[in-house]
């Protein structure tokens, strides 16, 4: 795959299409500056002036009410925002809409899902589309009127008008087998686009030609890294921002988007879903197919018969009822991965390819996503798959659970009906209360995604409710448009409702990793007030939210931050986490993302069974030492550097660190009395310029050193200068490094204040240093 030219033409393009969605505002008055009137005409055109243009543009029928549309959507925009920047998120939204359809049909028409090629053709010297030079060859259906402007354009060497009015058409037509990415285009997304196949400086000549056909062959990874890189620059342009400044809610997917490696994706799924099936079903064959597959580490006879008992109750796992999320879909990698094990395991079990697609889709995968377009190709990931085993897939009208998060913005709670008169309508109190529960909790949703707790609730009535009291209502001006906006957009917040409040067998996940410093003020509040054990960073709040929804003995898979792992910010956290099996993890350290250099972004996945059994013993591959993805991915396939500890020893060192690589008798050593129960462990003194109030204690006269003092006041009665300081030093096997005098003459000017800790100082102490290239040395007073 040629990522060079994937990402050179993913950045491209996007500033491409945002640039060519402002000229066309333009020519319909409309800028960054503001909104032009239209000058008075008939009732069925209108004309506008623009800088630059001799005469006025002007545009007739369907246009005007999509021009309409358009200054709608800025100008509500605009109330939570400025005008510019409605303007330039609306231009933003415009281009990633036509980005994704682009990209969807190329992949579709390579393929050959489609009737006929909307953007190349399959003779490979030949320019024009297929479809622009055998229209009517095509599926599509056209009107009288249609063929006969199509005949007309053909005659007249019209080929970008032609082009243009087939390629709107064909999406058209895709909407009824893909709506949630081709929505009928009757709105002011079709005023903007501007297309060409003749302007070898446009988009679709850089997409048929600068991206290698093959490459759209691979369906996970050219969706993936056209997203990523696609979103490069607004990345960029989070990042650049000063540290203080907090990310903006629709700056999140830009900031925190990253495509998880192909192998690691495997092995979370295969770890996970993989694992939940065999356990009940024990099938070598099957699992010969998993290359990243980690069998069980050997286990205690008691520990054993545990998890027999659990593998029993996996015999038990209906095949349709088994359910799947990732919380954070992104463009559908896990998705699409998870779609292959399933259908993997329901043809061991006798199925057949359409039988299998069909149930997968209705029956076991669940994905949502904060990005809308992130989600839209998700949801079209899961679908090519389906179509990849069942060629009539796209005709049967089934859709996949994959959402983008809805907000409740702009819809009002019935409490702002209180004391209206409504004649003879009596209103269900449980289920008004129900939905304005849902307009309350799902206000600024995409601040929090798939973070927001929702209590599990019986919501299969209301949205009939609602219907009901919409149609009975309707007298009441002001109730019947409330009611009418309710039933539309209810649907969508029920059903993600529902998505958020059940359990599932399975949940893989990259989440996104934001710390607190970067996190707006709601977002902050909302994490502290729900997730104080992990509030420390966003992929920390997914830990413990994805656990919350997993079935008993169920599996959650990730790859995160290993920050969990050691610090004492995610100590609660951790102890959370050590109530479930650790069955196995992958520790990647730095550069496990090829994207990402450095040492910034350090990781590791890992698979957890919600259950727990006293003396389980995890297997971890450690995987630092490699300083590439692929590296990474060799030692892992090698068995090299693999670990198996017993997961309750964690709990023997202070903090629980997950420390698997420790050996044994270390281990060994906690089970004994503590440090802590001798004495008081404290970080020494600290000067801040140790050359400047250190000196040896032979540089100073004998008689200004005060000498065997036991408090501070036998100190100033001294009225010297200098005081003994065991600061630790060279390894010394028979005796203590005691050569340093410190200037205690004014400790104010310290980097610690003199108040700190000043009753343990003069006192006897072990004292040793921070870091040390010998074995453990400590020098004692």
């Amino acid at each position: 795959m040629d990522k060079t030219a994937i990402k050179k033409f993913a950045i491209w393009a996007r500033n491409k299409l945002i640039a060519d969605s402002i000229y066309r505002a333009r020519l319909l008055g409309i800028t960054d500056k503001g909104i032009q009137a239209p000058l008075p005409q008939s009732t069925k055109d209108a004309q506008f002036f623009d800088i630059g243009l001799k005469e006025p543009s002007a545009i007739t029928g369907d246009a005007i009410t999509q021009r309409k549309n358009l200054v709608a959507v800025i100008q509500e925009n605009a109330k939570e925002s400025t005008y510019p920047e409605a303007f330039s998120h609306i231009m933003e939204e415009t281009a990633y809409t036509w980005f994704n359809r682009l990209i969807a049909i190329r992949f579709m028409e390579v393929n050959d899902y489609l009737s006929a090629r909307v953007l190349s053709s399959k003779t490979p010297e030949k320019i024009e589309p297929d479809l622009v030079t055998s229209p009517f060859d095509s599926d599509l259906t056209f009107s009288e009127d249609e063929s006969r402007q199509i005949v007309d354009w053909k005659m007249n060497n019209q080929t970008d008008d032609l082009f243009r009015m087939l390629f709107l058409k064909e999406c058209n037509a895709l909407n009824e087998p893909l709506p949630m990415l081709f929505e009928k285009i009757a709105d002011y997304t079709e005023l903007l686009l501007t297309l060409s196949i003749s302007d070898r400086d446009g988009v679709v000549w850089h997409l048929v030609h600068d991206i290698p056909e093959d490459d759209f062959r691979d369906q996970v990874q050219i969706i993936g890294w056209l997203y990523q890189y696609y979103n490069t620059e607004p990345k960029d342009k989070v990042f650049a921002r000063k540290s203080s400044e907090k990310i903006k809610k629709e700056d999140i997917p830009a900031a925190t988007q990253l495509f998880t490696p192909d192998w690691i994706v495997r092995y979370m799924v295969e770890n996970s879903l993989g694992r939940l099936w065999i356990e009940g079903h024990p099938n070598e064959a099957l699992k010969e197919q998993w290359k990243y597959y980690l069998d069980e580490a050997e286990q205690e006879e008691s520990v054993q018969k545990q998890l027999n008992q659990i593998y029993a109750e996996h015999s038990k796992l209906n095949l349709e009822g088994l359910t799947c999320l990732d919380p954070c879909c992104g463009s559908g990698h896990i998705l699409a991965y998870m779609f292959d094990v399933l259908m993997q395991i329901y043809l061991s079990r006798g199925y057949r390819d359409r039988d299998a697609a069909i149930s997968i889709v209705e029956h076991n995968l669940y994905g949502l996503d904060i990005d809308e377009r992130a989600a839209q190709l998700a949801y079209f990931a899961v679908m090519m798959k389906a179509r990849q085993y069942d060629q009539r897939f796209l005709s049967r009208g089934i859709q996949p659970h994959v959402y983008a998060i809805e907000e409740s913005n702009g819809l009002s709670t019935w409490k702002a009906f209180s004391g209206s008169d409504f004649g003879q309508l009596t209103l269900d109190q449980t289920y008004i209360a129900q939905a304005d529960e849902l307009i309350d909790l799902f206000h600024d949703a995409k601040e929090y995604g798939s973070i927001l707790k929702v209590e599990p609730t019986d919501y299969d009535n209301l949205q009939d409710y609602l219907e009901e009291i919409r149609q009975k209502g309707s007298e009441n001006i002001l109730f019947a448009a409330w009611s009418a906006e309710m039933a539309d957009k209810m649907p969508k917040l029920i059903r993600q409702a529902k998505l958020l409040s059940r359990k599932y067998d399975v949940v893989v996940t990259n989440p996104p990793y934001m710390g607190s410093s970067g996190m707006n003020a709601k977002l902050s509040k909302y994490v502290k007030d729900n997730y104080p054990d992990s509030k420390s960073d966003l992929f920390a709040v997914f830990i413990e939210q994805c656990g919350a929804m997993i079935k008993p003995n169920g599996y959650q898979a990730m790859i995160t931050q290993h920050a969990w792992m050691f610090l004492s910010s995610y100590e609660k956290l951790r102890e959370k986490i050590l109530q479930k099996m650790i069955v196995n993890m992958a520790h990647l350290g730095p550069r496990a993302f090829e994207e990402i250099g450095g040492e910034v972004v350090q990781t590791t996945s890992f698979v957890l069974r919600n259950e727990f059994s006293n003396g389980y013993q995890g297997e971890y591959c450690r995987l630092i030492e490699p300083t590439t993805q692929k590296g990474k991915e060799d030692m892992f396939l090698s068995a090299q550097n693999r670990y198996v500890s017993k997961q309750e020893n964690f709990a023997k060192i202070p903090g629980s660190p997950v420390a698997y690589w420790v050996n044994k008798k270390v281990f060994c050593n906690f089970d004994g009395p503590k440090l802590e129960n001798y004495g008081i462990s404290r970080a020494g003194l600290s000067t801040g310029d140790n050359d400047k109030f250190f000196r040896l204690w032979y540089e100073v006269a004998f008689n200004n050193i005060a000498l065997s003092c036991s408090n501070n006041e036998e100190y100033l009665m001294s009225d010297r200068k200098f005081v003994p300081c065991n600061k630790g030093g060279n390894y010394r096997k028979w005796y203590g490094n005691l050569e340093y005098i410190l200037d205690w003459s004014n400790p104010e000017t310290f980097h610690r204040p003199r108040t700190t800790y000043m009753d343990l100082y003069y006192k006897p102490a072990l004292t040793w240093s921070v870091i040390t290239s010998n074995i453990f040395n400590v020098s004692g007073k």
